[in-house]
């Protein structure tokens, strides 16, 4: 695998000297364009069935001008990552407006355009510029269903969100993309699509390997995302992403971020990087933090030491960031913890675990296992998940720390199986908090586990059994999902 050393190493000097800007929102600047129908549809699209205003992305096709000149006022107000006109740039987000035949022009153009606009101001000002290229949630989720009477459902699968995910990365690198940035996420078991489609572009596409940051949001005051989770249990249930910057953008104004902000900075080794809103939405669902107030907030955090990267969300604008760069100016960066966590196991449900030389003995609840429990193998073969779901609660409640799964018995289809109750588990909080298991001898159940719950899991097994060949393939992927991994003394000779 091919890195882009000179990019990593740039920016990881760079951060290590003073702290570094992106930029402030797109949206806010296109609203302030004034755009009509027409501007959104161009010639490209004259004739498209569907209205297209509102559809930002388009405009790097459409009105490129309007664009480039957006970056241009973001670089000018001291920018050094300009984010890619792309946030809902995949094939399922642009399916509600019949876009998805645009996407890869849409993606390539977007890099393109941030591309010309980094290099022209950086031949009049001699400063690096880069190019991120943005990556959003899209509009549906894995760990929470769109219907309150099936909690089981899901309007997307794990594989379509890695095949979106994957088309629109190699868009935005083809484009010139210097970073790939993976944001406002709300739920983590999203992100991990997108970090696995990203994985395999570099891994065995032989594209060459450039920065990943990752941004989650936190959506209120409870600090937590959308989908439950802690800021230090997404970072985990993402650390397979190996993220150069890890961090939180919207939902929130400055101040009301700071708490989560710091939680995250002192549980990682990475960079962190902060973009919030220009404080928190008024009654009309604007945003009213002036910049000076903005800045004054984000200077209390590089005072503190908490951030290498910062930058706007939603209602900023180049004047924002302007403030920030000059209330921030002589003020040291995050000095990133070494070796934090680095003799400790880390799992993830909802919540944090971590396992080390102090940690207790670890209860694992094993009554969720079709092979040991009579009673829990008819719940699940008359397909009883609800009274099902009731044995996982209750071991949570006596104390079980991690939950096993296991649905290797005959008669079961143990994917279907094992990805209806994990996503049952996942529309249960008090469940859901701890680690899961994921106890198979089949990989594919294996698999069929790891895409259906967002938290770090522990798989249960692989082995020798079928050659080193076989063996080195499946850990791979299993570490591409981001799993802790038993490993079953066994080879083809028997135990």
């Amino acid at each position: 695998m091919v890195r882009r050393e000179e990019t990593f190493e740039s920016i990881k000097k760079t951060c290590a000297e003073r702290i570094m800007f992106i930029d402030g929102a797109m949206g806010t600047m296109i609203q302030r364009e004034h755009l009509e129908e027409n501007d959104f549809r161009g010639d490209l699209l004259a004739k498209h069935h569907l209205p297209l205003k509102g559809n930002n992305d388009l405009l790097s096709l459409t009105r490129p001008d309007i664009i480039y000149k957006i970056h241009r006022l973001y670089l000018e107000a001291g920018s050094d990552f300009i984010e890619t006109n792309t946030f809902s740039g995949t094939t399922i987000a642009q399916a509600d407006y019949a876009c998805e035949h645009l996407v890869y022009d849409l993606n390539r153009k977007s890099a393109e355009l941030a591309k010309k606009a980094c290099q022209d101001v950086e031949r009049e000002t001699g400063i690096r510029r880069y190019v991120c290229g943005a990556i959003g949630p899209t509009n549906k989720t894995l760990s929470i269903s769109p219907s309150v009477e099936k909690p089981d459902f899901r309007n997307v699968t794990y594989q379509e969100l890695v095949t979106a995910y994957g088309q629109q990365a190699r868009a935005l690198l083809d484009g010139g993309a210097d970073v790939l940035l993976v944001e406002t996420v709300f739920d983590s078991a999203n992100a991990k699509a997108a970090l696995f489609a990203i994985r395999t572009i570099f891994e065995e596409e032989g594209v060459p390997e450039v920065p990943v940051f990752l941004s989650g949001t936190i959506v209120d005051l409870s600090g937590r995302t959308l989908s439950g989770q802690t800021g230090e249990a997404f970072l985990i249930s993402t650390k397979q992403g190996r993220a150069t910057a890890v961090g939180l953008n919207c939902a929130l104004g400055a101040n009301e971020m700071r708490p989560f902000i710091e939680a995250m900075a002192n549980f990682t080794s990475d960079l962190i990087i902060c973009y919030p809103n220009a404080g928190l939405p008024n009654a009309l669902g604007g945003y009213d933090e002036m910049p000076d107030t903005m800045a004054e907030s984000i200077k209390h955090f590089a005072e503190q030491g908490l951030v290498n990267i910062v930058g706007g969300c939603c209602g900023t604008t180049p004047d924002h960031i302007s403030a920030m760069k000059i209330a921030c100016d002589g003020i040291a960066p995050r000095e990133p913890p070494k070796n934090i966590h680095e003799d400790s196991m880390l799992l993830s449900g909802l919540e944090p675990m971590i396992v080390n030389e102090f940690t207790n003995f670890v209860n694992i609840g094993e009554r969720c296992n079709v092979a040991g429990s009579r009673r829990f193998c008819n719940l699940i073969k008359n397909e009883k998940y609800d009274e099902a779901l009731n044995v996982a609660r209750t071991q949570v409640e006596n104390g079980a720390q991690v939950l096993d799964v296991n649905m290797d018995e005959g008669l079961l289809d143990g994917p279907y199986a094992i990805s209806k109750f994990l996503r049952l588990v996942s529309c249960e909080p008090d469940v859901a908090k701890v680690p899961i298991c994921v106890d198979s001898s089949d990989f594919d159940v294996i698999i069929a586990g790891l895409e259906s719950f967002q938290g770090k899991c522990i798989v249960n097994s692989i082995s020798l059994k079928e050659g080193e060949e076989k063996f080195i393939e499946r850990a791979k992927i299993v570490q591409r999902y981001g799993a802790a991994v038993v490993v079953m003394a066994f080879d083809e000779e028997g135990q």
